[in-house]
Order: C-alpha cells, then structure tokens, then sequence
C-alpha cells in the first residue's frame, strides 16, 4: 500500500498553542494518520503520513479549516511517498520553539532572507562570491550535500549560533545561500544572521526535497542522499527511498 508523506511548516503567532494541541491529535488520530506535529507559540512544524485522502484532508484544515482560523495560510508543504508506513505512531507535542535554536531575535515572522526556487538555485551557488553553507548536522551533512557547500561541523541545530559567531563575519561574508532538508532550519538560521547584520542572505525553497523533486538529477548540484527523519531514512533524486541501517539511522536524530 503506497502512503502519501507530507511534510510542513509555517511560523505564525500561535498564542493558543496548547488549547490546539488535543483537538489537532483527535483530529488526525480520526484520519488514522502517524507522524509527529511540534506546536509552539512561534507556529507548527511536522511530518505525518497515511492515505492520500486523509493527508488531502488534514492539509485542508490546517489551511482553511476552524481549528487555526486561517492563521496558517502559508504553509511551506511538500509532499512524497512511501512503500509502506514510516512512522509507528502519532505525536502531537509542545514544543518552545519548532526548530530549536535559541535566538529570541531570530524571528522569521519579521524578518527572513530572501527565497530561492529550486529552479534558480544552481545560478546562485555557481557565482564566485556566494558562501554556501549547509545548515544541517553532521550526520545529514555526510550523507549528502551540494557542491561546494560548507559544513559547520555541529551535531545539533541549535549550535548553528556558536558556528556562526565564530567562523562568519558580515564584513567579509556579503552573500550568504543557506540550505537544510524542508526549509524551516534555514529561514529561522537567516532571520539569526540578519539579525546579526548579514546584508544578503539566501536560502534555498522548500529545502533539498524541493530540489530533488523538481531539478533534474542530470543538471543537479546534489551529491549524496537526502537523510529524513522517518523510517524510510533518506531520499534521492526524484524524492525515491533509500534505506540505510537502523544505527546508522538512529546516530542521525538532530532534535
């Protein structure tokens, strides 16, 4: 049985996020749906999976339904599929932020750097004075990556600020394109860096499951796979499963 994946985010002022948290769990426990849902003040961020019918309707409340009251009219969604179910059951949790990072500055409902499409993004990587930067952990960043790209050496999101204070200076770093798997780790590590007085700073649409999607594998920067946080453990171009072992899989977990 073949199962549709979606996974989204949107930052957007959810003051009422715990009041949101039961009827979003009964509601996609209703559609028989599994994955993992984080909310937060700052807006709502997952991966779940199930019947292609049932994921359609889940992403139509989220959008347009009651329950968030237009408040997340942007989502950043993406979808795939898998072989057979990639989690083993549904979690709806709390969280303080929904891509932990640590800056109460970086705040990508005031101010984020400036979305790249996938179509686009291989003319920017290629100019002489753009610094490519992975913002992915270790792990993800030895599985795959692109061309050229730097590696901050880190084992979690959340010490992105230590790489950045340390090794990135606005003065001499003038443009910045910044990639992660779906997006979301970029726009807030973009909101930090502007925050910080970065001038131009990038970040690829939708992530590199965007980028595998939609560029064809022979035009492609992308070398490696895609490393994602369900069981069908990474993706190639195209968004085709790749397994991997299962400690392999578990060294990777991030947050």
């Amino acid at each position: 049985m073949i199962h549709k994946v979606a996974a989204f985010y949107q930052f957007a002022a959810l003051p009422d996020y715990r009041e949101l948290r039961e009827p979003l769990r009964a509601f996609c426990a209703g559609l028989a749906l599994k994955g993992s849902v984080l909310l937060a003040q700052e807006g709502i961020n997952g991966t779940i999976a199930g019947v292609a019918e049932a994921i359609d309707a889940f992403v139509h409340e989220l959008a347009h339904g009651e329950m968030f009251g237009g408040r997340l009219n942007n989502l950043e969604l993406k979808f795939s599929t898998a072989e057979a179910m990639p989690f083993g059951r549904l979690k709806v949790r709390l969280k303080k932020e929904i891509v932990t990072l640590g800056d109460v500055a970086a705040d990508p409902t005031r101010q984020v750097g400036t979305y790249v499409d996938a179509s686009e993004w291989n003319a920017l990587i290629s100019a002489p004075d753009t610094l490519l930067l992975d913002t992915r952990n270790a792990f993800e960043v030895a599985m795959g990556t692109f061309e050229g790209a730097v590696d901050p050496d880190i084992k979690s999101f959340g010490q992105f600020k230590d790489f950045a204070a340390e090794q990135l200076d606005p003065a001499r770093h003038r443009r910045i394109a910044m990639f992660c798997t779906g997006g979301i780790r970029c726009e807030k590590a973009s909101a930090h860096l502007l925050a910080r007085g970065f001038a131009e700073v990038y970040h690829l649409k939708g992530g590199i499951l965007k980028y595998l999607e939609e560029v064809p594998e022979a035009e492609s920067r992308w070398r490696g796979e895609c490393f994602v946080f369900d069981e069908r453990v990474a993706l190639g171009h195209g968004l085709r499963e790749i397994g991997l072992r299962e400690r392999d899989r578990d060294a990777a977990r991030d947050e």
